[in-house]
């Protein structure tokens, strides 16, 4: 029997993002595990959580019995299903199906089922602070090779999220943070779509993220606004808190919907797939606990109708973006991967990063989910200082109103 010798938590940011890995040692020598868990605005709790609390925890245990470990680990803290100690399971869920396939001799999608299709297509981000800077944005991406694109455009005075922020104006509160206001962003929407459809066409396949940021009534009027612009999808209309208002707009329009990334619970998600009122899942794969819980979603979703769309931004580890990579092969209702691209200083820290080209992610076939790390090169890539130590930035009405982000 193999068993875990020894958890070790690497925090680097080699790209000034603060990442958290776990590096799982077995009994056997040389055979390791990598796994991601990172919460970028929390890495400090989470990384005390795995060396204080799931280090003891799983030391001594069998390595192959990674569904068993995983409940026994989700219940030792009685209270359960949040982001800190989700992400600190899935660093060392992630690692053990490492372990698990390195001992198999195969890529990871090898035991989730094989592969479904060759490569992962993946949508890349457009922005602009204008409807002609956009536009160029967009040509220069589709000449890429990207054909599924975020569109997202600067609202003058507004910090606007997704968009290259212009000079906002500050709300009235002391700490003079920039603003965010709702209806100027919600007219200005579908405006820029429609110059998109009119000035690029039906083959661009647009997204759009709201991320939560507009009072629930008027996503319900953005939604119905945007349908004749024929969205590939519209995502985080609402607030995990809101969910009861996607059953309004299923009700209203046909706009495709996507939602998850800020959902850590089974009681948020589990209800909004049953009742297929989304159509896409955005989950934050190490947010939910790991890659054992994900394939359950994943597998959940197909019956339902739903396809994945899981959250890849720049705060997950290139172990994370593999992971999400072997799991899009596998499934067979995968609809779309955020695209990852890793700057030379990352894919040195982490070598074996996915390879970006022709619109989709490609997986290098190595035992394993393919990535490893230079724990050398890790620690010259130490945390940067952040205002509020890496919390969130604000988001504030004109008036001073702390709203979503």
């Amino acid at each position: 029997m193999v068993t875990i010798k020894d958890i070790q938590v690497i925090l680097t940011a080699p790209d000034r993002i603060r990442l958290v890995v776990v590096k799982v040692i077995t009994s056997e020598p040389g055979l390791y595990g990598l796994g991601c868990a990172t919460f970028t605005q929390r890495p400090l709790a989470v990384a005390t959580a795995i060396e204080q609390y799931l280090r003891p925890f799983c030391i001594g245990r069998d390595v192959d019995r990674i569904e068993d470990l995983w409940q026994a680990a989700f219940v030792s803290s009685y209270w359960r299903s949040g982001p800190v100690l989700n992400n600190a399971m899935s660093g060392v869920d992630e690692a053990l199906w490492d372990i698990k396939a390195k001992r198999a001799g195969m890529p990871l999608y090898q035991l989730l089922g094989g592969k479904c299709r060759e490569a992962v297509p993946v949508y890349s981000h457009a922005s602009g602070n204008s409807l002609s800077e956009l536009e160029e944005d967009v040509r220069r991406l589709m000449e890429m090779g990207f054909h599924h694109l975020r569109v997202q455009m600067g609202i003058p005075g507004l910090a606007t999220y997704g968009g290259r922020k212009l000079d906002a104006v500050k709300a009235l509160n002391p700490a003079q943070v920039d603003t965010w206001e709702p209806s100027p962003y919600v007219r200005a929407v579908p405006k820029m779509l429609e110059h998109l459809r009119v000035h690029i066409g039906d083959d661009l396949e647009m997204l759009h993220d709201v991320h939560e940021r507009i009072p629930p009534i008027q996503g319900v009027w953005l939604a119905k606004a945007v349908e004749p612009y024929r969205l590939f999808f519209l995502e985080d209309l609402f607030a995990p808190e809101d969910n009861d208002y996607f059953r309004m707009v299923r009700s209203q329009c046909a706009t495709p919907l996507a939602m998850g990334e800020l959902y850590v619970n089974q009681a948020e998600y589990v209800p909004m797939i049953r009742e297929r009122l989304i159509d896409f899942i955005r989950v934050h794969i190490s947010d939910i606990g790991g890659l054992s819980q994900a394939r359950k979603l994943a597998a959940f979703c197909e019956f339902m109708g739903v396809r994945t769309a899981f959250h890849g931004p720049g705060d997950c580890s290139p172990v994370g973006h593999a992971v999400n990579m072997h799991l899009d092969l596998a499934v067979s209702n995968f609809g779309i991967q955020e695209l990852a691209l890793f700057r030379p200083e990352t894919r040195e820290v982490f070598p074996g990063c996915p390879e970006v080209h022709d619109g989709c992610m490609w997986p290098n076939d190595q035992p394993g989910h393919g990535v490893d790390i230079d724990e050398a090169r890790a620690a010259r890539c130490p945390f940067p200082e952040h205002v509020y130590n890496g919390a969130w930035p604000e988001v504030r009405r004109w008036d001073g109103t702390v709203i979503k982000p």
